[in-house]
C-alpha cells in the first residue's frame, strides 16, 4: 500500500518543500538528497535566526537553498510541503501557517522512508550506537567499488568533504544503492522497507529494552538479510526473525569476523586480520580511525556489503580508505604543550563508554566534558550514563558536566546535570557540574597538563565543535 508520504515523495522535482529546522543533523542531509534530486527547498532554522553555526547557513545559501526566519513568512502556498520533526510544536510559526494554508505536512522519518524504500537496494542501519559510522563506512565501500550509491547520514563524512561541500552529511548517486541509518527513538523504524538490514547493538537509550526488543525484532523481519552483531546477546536474541542472517563480530557465533590474536589497536588506527569463517578467507584490515568499537562497526559494514554483494576483499581494502565522521572521536588537535583536544558525539552511555575505553586504552589523563543531549535523555538513562562516567575513567581522570542542551521549548527539566553528578560520585567517580561551558572551559584550561586528552562530548548542537576549538587555542 502507497503511504501519502510515497505519493509526494514519487516526483521529488514537481514539489516545493520547506524544511522547519533545515540546520538540524537529520533535516540537512535529507534536504540536500532533494536538492541534489532537482527540488525546490527553502526552510528556517531557530538556530540560523540566533546566529549559531553562520558558515552552515552560508553554504546553504550558496547551494541555491532559500533561507527564512522561523516566523512562519516562509509558508506562503497550499502547494508547499512541510517538512518538520514530529516532535515541533504546534506553536511554531511554520506549523500554524501551513495548517491555515492546508499544506501537506511530513516528518523527516516519513520523507525519509519515502525516498529509502522506492531504492532498487534500500540498505538500512539500525542499533542503539555506531549507526552514522557504519552509514559512512557502507556508503564509502559502495562508493569506492563503483556502485555510486545514494548515502543519508547523521552526520559529516569526512571521505565526501571538499571546498563546496563542507557538511557532506549526504550523497546523491545515480546507482540502485541508498544507505541510511534508521532511528529507533520515535519508532520511526517502522516506516522502513529494507532489503538489507543491519543490527548493531542493542541497548538502553531513548527507549525501554522491552520496547527495543519489539521494534529491533519487527525491523529483521522486515529485511530481506541481515547482518546482526553475534557478540551482543540481546541482537542475537531476535535473529530468528529475520529470513537470513549473516553474523558479524569477535566471538566464536561471528561469521565475518576479527580474528582477536591479529588486532592490533593505535592513538589514532586500529588493524586487524577479517575472516570469512565459511570459506577461510584472510583479508588485512588497517583502519584509520581508533578503538575496537570501530572495528565492530568495520565488521558491520563488511557484512553488508558482502549481502550487497561486493566482494569481502575489495570492501576491506576501500575501508583502509575510510577517514571517518566529523565529531566521531575527532582529533581537533595537540596544543603547543602537548594536550590533544578530541570532539566526539559520545551522549548515551554506550556511546561514552566506547570513546573512554579508546582513550583510556592509551596513555596519559582524561578530561571529559560532557553536555548532555536533553532533560528527557537524562531522566532516561541518567543512573547508567553515571555508572560508566564513574567506572569508565581512572582515579587520576576528571569529568565535567555542563547543563544540558537547551533552545527553548517547553520539556520537563526536573532532572539535571546536577544530579547526575551526584551519582557519579556516589558510585566513586570524579565529577563535577559546571553549569555554564565557557566557565567549564576556563576550569579545564586551569587544570590540564602536558600528556592530558581532553574529551568534549554531547550531541545535538553543532557549536560543540567550534567550542572545541576555541578550548584549544586556549590551552597552554
Amino acid at each position: 500500500m502507497t503511504t501519502t508520504a510515497e505519493t509526494i515523495a514519487a516526483r521529488p522535482a514537481a514539489q516545493s518543500w520547506f524544511f522547519c529546522g533545515i540546520g538540524g543533523s537529520g533535516m540537512l542531509p535529507l534536504a540536500l538528497i532533494l536538492h541534489g534530486l532537482g527540488a525546490r527547498v527553502s526552510g528556517s532554522d531557530r538556530s540560523f535566526d540566533q546566529g549559531r553555526t553562520p558558515e552552515k547557513f552560508a553554504w546553504l545559501k550558496r547551494l541555491g537553498f532559500a533561507l527564512l526566519p522561523q516566523d512562519g513568512s516562509g509558508i506562503v502556498s497550499p502547494e508547499q510541503v512541510l517538512v518538520a520533526s514530529a516532535a515541533i510544536e504546534d506553536t511554531v510559526p511554520e506549523i500554524v501557517a501551513a495548517r491555515a494554508l492546508g499544506c501537506p505536512r511530513l516528518s523527516r522519518a516519513e520523507l525519509l522512508a519515502a525516498l529509502f524504500n522506492r531504492a532498487a537496494q534500500p540498505i538500512a542501519v539500525a542499533g542503539t550506537s555506531g549507526k552514522s559510522t557504519v552509514t559512512g563506512m557502507i556508503g564509502w565501500i559502495m562508493t569506492a567499488v563503483g556502485r555510486d550509491p545514494t548515502i543519508m547520514n547523521g552526520a559529516v563524512m569526512k571521505n565526501f568533504v571538499a571546498d563546496d561541500a563542507p557538511f557532506a552529511a549526504a550523497r546523491v548517486g545515480s546507482g540502485g544503492d541508498f544507505v541510511a541509518e534508521v532511528d529507533e527513538s520515535d519508532g520511526s523504524i517502522a516506516l522502513y522497507r529494507p532489503r538489507i538490514g543491519v543490527l548493531g547493538n542493542v541497548s538502553l537509550d531513548h527507549k525501554s529494552l522491552e520496547e527495543l526488543r519489539a521494534l529491533f525484532g519487527d525491523f529483521c523481519a522486515r529485511c530481506d538479510a541481515v547482518a546482526i552483531n553475534a557478540d551482543d546477546a540481546e541482537s542475537m536474541a531476535l535473529a530468528p526473525r529475520a529470513a537470513r542472517v549473516l553474523p558479524f563480530g569477535l566471538g566464536a557465533g561471528a561469521v565475518i569476523v576479527a580474528e582477536s590474536a591479529s588486532i592490533r589497536e593505535g592513538a589514532t588506527g586500529i588493524c586487524a586480520d577479517i575472516v570469512d569463517r565459511r570459506t577461510g578467507a584472510r583479508h588485512a584490515l588497517a583502519l584509520a580511525v581508533p578503538g575496537r568499537h570501530n572495528l565492530m562497526n568495520a565488521l558491520a559494514a563488511l557484512a553488508a556489503a558482502e549481502l550487497a554483494g561486493v566482494a569481502l576483499r575489495d570492501a576491506v581494502a576501500a575501508l583502509g580508505r575510510f577517514s571517518g565522521l566529523a565529531r566521531r572521536f575527532d582529533i581537533v588537535g595537540t596544543s603547543p604543550g602537548g594536550i590533544t583536544v578530541i570532539d566526539d558525539f559520545g551522549h548515551n552511555p554506550e556511546k561514552v563508554a566506547a570513546t573512554l575505553d579508546t582513550l583510556r586504552a592509551h596513555p596519559g589523563r582524561v578530561i571529559a566534558l560532557f553536555q548532555p543531549h536533553g532533560f528527557g535523555p537524562l531522566r532516561q538513562m541518567g543512573a547508567e550514563l553515571a555508572t560508566v562516567l564513574a567506572t569508565r575513567l581512572g582515579a587520576q581522570d576528571a569529568v565535567i558536566l555542563t547543563d544540558p542542551v537547551y533552545f527553548g521549548g517547553t520539556v520537563d527539566r526536573s532532572v539535571g546535570s546536577a544530579q547526575i553528578v551526584a551519582l557519579v560520585n556516589a558510585a566513586g567517580g570524579h565529577g563535577v557540574h559546571i553549569a555554564a561551558r565557557d566557565e567549564a572551559a576556563s576550569a579545564i584550561v586551569a587544570m590540564a597538563r602536558p600528556g592530558d586528552r581532553v574529551v568534549i562530548m554531547g550531541a545535538r548542537d553543532d557549536t560543540l565543535s567550534g567550542f572545541a576549538r576555541d578550548l584549544l587555542a586556549r590551552l597552554p
